[in-house]
């Protein structure tokens, strides 16, 4: 009988034992919380060493060469760097070359150089990114829009991150968490996208989310940055110029599913052209402006330029 107590013992030990090493499920995160994460998320994107508030400037490349630094007889005088870093040159067909100052003691994609091949953002394939030349706390790397080259230049250091106010929201509503239906576009819809640099892009539209509010029905038309990506509305709304940013504001949504997309405003946020004139913009198209006040996502910046 001792012998069955103590088998019984073994096995009971060993049952708690198998329950303590079972984890347990973390509870599920409420609503309001998975809106404070994706806000945690926004604002580290945002104020990073890299992010749109290092912007310092949008320098606009002629044909031909391009003197570069902080000296005052540059073609480009930039805000930050060696006086005199290299000589960025650009051809008649667009393709980009850069030779080094000798005492600049810059890099191209973190290796010591004297001259190189500049690759712009538009011509980059996968995973790749444009050429990036690097000097102290700044660098920069060359864009294209529309056609027209431009060196989009970034430093940790600027004032615009480092006098950063911080981002006001409209109080979390669980109500603009909206289930829209999706409309499909077969083919796609072409859509014109203005810019704030007077750029139009052309851009295919797969479909368009239609849903109700206060009785009234409402569409918004989305596009995708890159194949199979994700849907991204550029809006703006009757609180555009007032309560929000005027041009406009971004939301992205998950590839419909069940012909329904989720609209949640909840993470409608900014442009970096609210936080610095430096960047390229989308604006919202005639479409996109609704007859709506979307007290959601976030407000005016409050160190607006």
């Amino acid at each position: 009988m001792l012998r069955h107590a103590i088998v019984a013992v073994a096995l009971f030990s060993g049952v708690v034992a198998v329950h303590a090493e079972t984890p347990v499920a973390a509870p599920v995160a409420t609503y309001e919380q998975q809106i404070q994460q994706w806000r945690s998320g926004r604002l580290e994107r945002l104020t990073a060493p890299n992010g749109w508030l290092s912007l310092i400037g949008l320098e606009w490349l002629k044909e031909g060469s391009n003197r570069v630094g902080s000296a005052a007889d540059n073609d480009i005088v930039l805000k930050a760097g060696p006086a005199h870093l290299g000589t960025v040159t650009l051809a008649k067909n667009g393709s980009l070359h850069i030779v080094l100052a000798k005492d600049s003691a810059a890099t191209i994609d973190g290796k010591a150089a004297t001259e190189a091949v500049l690759i712009d953002d538009a011509h980059v394939t996968g995973d790749a990114s444009p050429t990036l030349v690097s000097f102290g706390a700044a660098n920069f790397y060359v864009i294209d829009r529309d056609g027209r080259k431009a060196l989009r230049v970034k430093d940790s250091d600027a004032v615009t991150r480092k006098n950063f106010l911080g981002i006001d929201y409209f109080p979390i509503d669980p109500s603009w968490r909206i289930v829209a239906s999706w409309v499909p576009f077969d083919p796609p819809h072409k859509l014109e996208i203005g810019s704030v640099i007077g750029t139009i892009d052309k851009v295919d539209v797969p479909g368009k989310a239609v849903f109700q509010h206060d009785g009234h029905t409402y569409e918004l038309l989305p596009y995708q940055e890159e194949p199979g990506g994700e849907l991204f509305f550029v809006i703006a709304d009757r609180t555009s110029g007032k309560e929000t940013y005027g041009a406009a504001r971004f939301l992205y949504a998950a590839l419909p599913k069940d012909g329904k997309v989720i609209l949640d405003f909840n993470e409608a946020y900014n442009p970096p052209c609210a936080f610095t004139p430096f960047a390229t913009c989308p604006l919202a198209p005639p479409e996109n402006r609704l007859d709506l006040r979307i007290t959601a996502g976030e407000k005016k910046y409050r160190g607006e330029h």
